[in-house]
């Protein structure tokens, strides 16, 4: 199973009214469970990577809590109304730069292209290049570098016109 799919069985459980969703084949076992709008993930793989995929859920468990309260983000004064969201489309860590001693990928006031990569996510040590899904100009950052996010959880504010 790909990280792909694993992101689709994550859409549907969350969407759906189940409260746990368990896969086994043979050297791969996934059970996702959801209570109280948190979403968690036990990963076991082949004996060989037993001792890391232990290691990810509760890192996985550890960035939910934290992400979900961060999350709330204080209304602005102004009209946000007209602004395009770019959102996560994975739980990881958000991270502007692509290594420390580089540039942000995407600063306030930039413009965006369809397609041009604004961050990275990482998940489960892979890290994940996102890009815009819009044309337009950087308003707002919400998230910091380094920090949890949650599937589907506002990074950028974006002004499409």
């Amino acid at each position: 199973m790909d990280l792909k799919q694993i992101q689709e069985l994550i859409k549907m459980v969350n969407k759906s009214n189940l409260s746990e969703v368990s896969i086994e084949q043979k050297d791969f076992k996934i059970t996702i469970k959801q209570k109280d709008e948190i979403i968690q993930q036990t990963v076991i793989s082949s004996p060989v990577q037993a001792v890391s995929s232990v290691a990810a859920p509760a890192a996985i468990a550890a960035s939910v809590p934290a992400a979900a309260a961060s999350a709330p983000v204080k209304a602005a004064s102004e009209d946000q109304s007209n602004y395009v969201t770019i959102k996560s489309p994975m739980i990881g860590t958000f991270y502007r730069k692509p290594t420390p001693d580089k540039p942000v990928f995407a600063e306030v006031g930039d413009d965006v292209t369809v397609g041009k990569v604004v961050c990275i996510i990482e998940a489960m040590k892979l890290f994940n290049e996102i890009e815009s899904e819009v044309k337009g100009k950087i308003v707002k950052v919400l998230v910091d570098d380094h920090s949890p996010v949650e599937y589907d959880q506002p990074l950028f504010l974006v002004d499409p016109s």
